[in-house]
């Protein structure tokens, strides 16, 4: 028997709710009827969701019993939407671990069923001689039906929608390379599905009768090969026709890096990526539609998913991205606030400007900042840190803008990050790029005299040992050419009224 709020929803829990599935359920959630309450490490991050006022946020990880115990008391449906994307050492213990502690606090607290998105895993190759990422999936989805409580395993191929890594993978590497030397698994057969199914099947679990407990294969209507979805790509896109050479000796690794070169995702999400599309993934079974029905043309095709994500991207209209969520290494301590801070060292550059503009124009073009427009000063210069910190295996500068206008916190803007933002008056930004310490740039936006504008910039960094001092000390030289000319340009551009490259 299911429970119930009073107004006749069920009470769900989800995780990586600051992800790109578990951002976009959420709201599913909340438009049939259900109760949610997300669990973030850093609940912050979900403060200017859309959604934010209508469901509970708590602050926990599900690698700690304590914070997601108390998160799962009261709950009917509990969604796993966590998933270590990078192949670091050690990955597949910290996701067993994970999974086990889920399972274990879920029946304590008496949780009905247990939602998790898996991977599609090839039926016909041993578990040990998948990649570690799909193997830590099929793992992951095994402890779940084994905690004993009623779980649901949804395991999808490639999910296509836009701000997925996986669409934005297939969009690059076919909008950049007209003719492109490929890895051998082009020709490997998929069977990709669109996101608002997988996302329709999410939602629709909640209600799996009570005795089922197993996986269901998910997918579209189409198996392809990863070449044919090149070229549909191409078509749908009104593309020419894509010329592609595929070569044998492309390793996961060396096409993880081709891959990251010529697209936003870095090589740490594109090598998981890029080794599971070595097998073949096709559904063998579609059980799922017994207990969540498919409407007519559901699921969608490949093409229209296509259609629906590029219309998304076209309006600025993606609600979610795969950076959403954080990168596995990146630096995430917040700023130090005292401004006499006794941590160690602290390094500052600050710029002030006063600006012909108001503060409103002046903020229009602080929150447009990045992605498309720039960063208003010497591009040669950031071009060039963004490939440096490409090749060391760092984010790069191409992960771009979610939205072309606004920010919110948690927002991946090249490689930086919203940690703060004040409407009207401040935004803050932490570097995730790869450096010898924390780094922080700071923008304000503040009321002059005789309606013009004050423009505040700080860049604040947090050197780590001998190396981050050195390096601090090395590129301190180039501030007055980077640092004062985004000061000096971003004041122009409010001046002007603009907010375009510079």
């Amino acid at each position: 028997m299911e429970s119930k709020d009073d107004s006749g929803g069920l009470r769900c829990l989800v995780t990586g709710a600051t992800g790109y599935i578990g951002g976009r359920l959420v709201p599913e959630l909340l438009e049939a009827g259900h109760r949610v309450r997300c669990l973030a490490r850093t609940p912050e991050k979900l403060r200017d969701h859309p959604w934010a006022g209508e469901a509970e946020v708590v602050k926990g990880d599900v690698t700690d019993a304590e914070s997601l115990g108390a998160a799962m008391r009261d709950i009917d449906v509990a969604y796993y939407l966590v998933h270590a994307l990078a192949a670091g050492p050690g990955f597949e213990r910290t996701d067993r671990d994970a999974a086990r502690n889920f399972g274990e606090q879920a029946r304590a607290a008496g949780v009905r069923r247990i939602v998790y998105l898996g991977g599609l895993t090839p039926p016909d190759v041993p578990l040990r001689e998948l990649s570690p990422h799909l193997r830590s999936r099929a793992e992951v989805g095994r402890i779940l039906l084994d905690s004993g409580v009623r779980t649901t395993v949804l395991r999808a191929a490639v999910i296509i929608g836009s701000g997925s890594a996986s669409f934005e993978m297939l969009r690059y590497l076919t909008e950049r390379l007209p003719v492109m030397v490929t890895p051998s698994w082009v020709s490997t057969r998929i069977q990709p599905i669109a996101v608002r199914d997988v996302l329709r099947y999410l939602v629709g679990s909640a209600h799996m009768p009570a005795g089922v407990n197993r996986a269901f294969d998910i997918g579209g209507p189409d198996v392809m090969t990863y070449r044919d979805m090149m070229q549909k790509y191409a078509q749908v896109a009104g593309l020419p026709h894509r010329l592609i050479l595929p070569v044998p000796m492309l390793s996961p690794g060396l096409s993880s890096h081709w891959v990251g070169l010529v697209t936003p995702v870095p090589a740490s999400i594109a090598r998981p990526l890029a080794e599971s599309l070595r097998y073949e993934v096709v559904c063998q079974e579609h059980d799922i539609a017994d207990h969540v029905p498919d409407g007519p043309g559901q699921p969608f095709s490949f093409a229209t998913a296509l259609s629906l994500a590029l219309q998304r991207v076209r309006e600025a209209r993606v609600t979610t991205r795969w950076s959403s969520a954080s990168t596995p290494g990146i630096p995430s301590d917040p700023l130090p606030t005292d401004p006499d801070w006794a941590g160690g060292s602290l390094y500052t550059d600050v710029r002030e400007r006063d600006v012909d503009a108001s503060p409103e124009a002046l903020w229009r073009v602080v929150e447009g900042i990045g992605g498309e427009n720039g960063w208003y000063s010497f591009p040669p210069a950031w071009a060039v840190r963004g490939w440096l910190d490409r090749l060391v295996g760092g984010v790069g500068l191409r992960r771009g803008r979610r939205d072309a206008q606004r920010l919110r916190v948690g927002d991946s803007l090249d490689f930086w990050r919203v940690e703060e933002i004040e409407p009207g008056r401040l935004l803050r930004l932490r570097a995730e790029m790869r450096l010898p310490g924390l780094a922080w740039l700071e923008m304000y936006a503040e009321k002059g005299e005789d309606g013009r504008s004050h423009y505040r910039q700080r860049a604040v960094f947090h050197p780590s040992g001998l190396l981050g001092h050195a390096y601090w000390w090395s590129v301190s030289p180039f501030h007055a050419v980077v640092f004062g000319g985004m000061a000096r340009n971003i004041a122009q551009a409010a001046g002007r009224g603009t907010g375009g490259r510079a």
